[in-house]
């Protein structure tokens, strides 16, 4: 089998000072999605900006097709890279915002206009090409980042949190231009606190903490291994825990899902069934509403592979909404 498109190795990177990433290995094969996961400050657009060539590691080696992304060329035109900010003319049709990414990407003259056509058709944008990008909703406007992206046609496409701020439509229509960049062969590493995202578009997964990673594999692997032990539990609560009942459940096995709120997931699964575990948590103060059980879910492979290490976690959500808004670490 040969290299797979990106390989990190050994990677250490630091930053103002202070060490951000240590010892990071991941591999990327074509075609495949990665999804990093982790709490803010955990390293992962600092990951993202090595591997796009951004920064150079102060140890290790970070390669895409080869090529070190830092030093030539060749490795960075093979690289699609689309900021969490929108990087756009708000005064320029969306054509015309593709026309300048391409130039800036050193595609020809002659190509231009072919390789504009094939951008708007990867992103669905053809029905807006002649509006200035000012007026398009957040939802078009995150679609033309990532449009502006493949103007070179890359072999890898990087993301950082792309449905940040949008609503459901649109998020629904930013997966479905991932889900054509995949099936044309690109891969795709996503940086996002969303684990619905990351369950829809991911077949590899890897959660950073500290700067580490802590765990990493096929996510379709990890879920069928956590999947053969106990449910995991999510409890609701009247009013978010005070001081004591929140003693309570951590002793428990509980976590919260965010700071204050009133839903905890177990962190530790088996024990107790959901009635005896609900008298006994009533029995100690906790204003418990009622106990769910069900499927172990990616969250739950988050929380696993961070609490063995002491990392406290107050950046945990539910399935499918955002572990915090805000920019990725």
């Amino acid at each position: 089998m040969g290299e797979p498109l990106v390989r990190i190795e050994g990677v250490g990177l630091d930053l103002r000072g202070r060490r951000v990433l240590e010892r990071v290995d991941l591999d990327l094969e074509t075609g495949e999605t990665l999804a990093l996961l982790g709490p803010n400050g955990a390293g992962k657009s600092s990951l993202m900006r090595l591997v796009a060539g951004r920064l150079r590691p102060d140890a290790g080696s970070v390669r895409v097709a080869g090529a070190d992304p830092f030093r030539e060329g060749d490795a960075r035109r093979a690289i699609g890279w689309v900021p969490q900010e929108i990087a756009l003319y708000p005064k320029l049709t969306v054509s015309e915002n593709l026309g300048i990414f391409g130039q800036l990407a050193g595609v020809h003259r002659r190509d231009r206009k072919a390789a504009v056509e094939a951008a708007l058709d990867m992103a669905d944008l053809a029905d807006v090409a002649r509006r200035p990008v000012g007026i398009l909703s957040g939802g078009y406007r995150r679609r033309v980042n990532i449009a502006a992206s493949l103007m070179n046609r890359p072999r890898l496409v990087l993301l950082d949190e792309p449905t940040s701020g949008v609503d459901l439509a649109a998020r629904a229509a930013i997966h479905a231009v991932l889900d054509r960049l995949k099936a044309a062969g690109t891969a795709i590493l996503i940086a996002t606190h969303d684990f619905g995202e990351a369950e829809r578009l991911a077949s590899q997964v890897a959660f950073l903490a500290q700067g580490r990673i802590v765990r990493a594999g096929r996510l379709a692997d990890l879920l069928a291994q956590l999947r053969t032990g106990a449910p995991e539990r999510e409890l609701g609560l009247t009013v978010p825990a005070d001081d004591s009942a929140e003693a309570v459940l951590r002793r428990a096995g509980f976590a919260p899902t965010e700071p204050g709120g009133v839903l905890w997931r177990s962190v530790e699964r088996g024990g107790l069934d959901g009635a005896a575990l609900l008298g006994r948590l009533r029995a100690q103060g906790v204003p418990v509403a009622e106990v769910r059980v069900r499927a172990p879910r990616l969250e739950a492979l988050y929380l696993d592979a961070l609490r063995p290490r002491g990392i406290a976690d107050h950046d945990g959500a539910r399935a499918s909404t955002p572990l915090r808004a805000g920019a990725a670490g």
